[in-house]
């Protein structure tokens, strides 16, 4: 009986670790699905945006101005530039609530300056369910690429470099055109 209940505790933690493992975000991979609120209260997933390449913003308030230069940078070859065909691309963003030390309140008011200026939608992670869904870091920033498909094609912790931003739009670009 030892035996048997040894097996199965060894054989519960192999599939815990097998099923976290399956479940972290990387390039190549399929995303793994959430399901969060806005503003207003309303449920959003990935599939909200059915048909459309994601960009999603995965951000700590308290870095919430990071990547600014790229948001512009794929805001002004969406809306300006129109090399972005937004009838196939979202951009929005995710509020890490749980890594900030800021009041709901504050927290609100960014995602409320955000949403204008950018013209997208803002989510909300109070609990910091995609940290442990995606094995993202806390206190930080993480932009997601996701295909048609929701298969990660490119991941990025922190701010995005400057060299990079163009070769991030022509991605979207091409993913746009699948």
């Amino acid at each position: 009986m030892k035996k048997f209940i040894l097996i199965s505790v060894l054989l519960s933690f192999t599939i815990m670790t097998v099923h976290s493992q399956d479940s972290k975000l990387e390039v190549g991979k399929k995303i793994p699905e959430w399901a969060l609120p806005d503003a207003k209260g309303e449920t959003h997933t990935m599939d909200t945006w059915e048909g459309k390449v994601l960009q999603m913003n995965y951000v700590d308030p308290d870095e919430e101005a990071l990547n600014d230069h790229f948001n512009d940078e794929i805001d002004k070859a969406t809306d300006v530039d129109k090399t972005i065909d937004s009838n196939y691309f979202k951009g929005f963003g995710i509020v890490d609530s749980k890594s900030t030390w800021k009041p709901n309140g504050i927290i609100k008011m960014i995602a409320k300056r955000k949403e204008k200026k950018y013209g997208t939608t803002i989510l909300f992670d109070k609990e910091g369910e995609l940290h442990e869904k995606w094995d993202v870091p806390m206190d930080s920033y993480t932009i997601v690429i996701a295909d048609k498909n929701r298969i990660c094609r490119a991941l990025y912790k922190g701010r995005v470099p400057e060299d990079e931003v163009e070769d991030i739009i022509q991605l979207i670009i091409e993913l746009t055109k699948e």
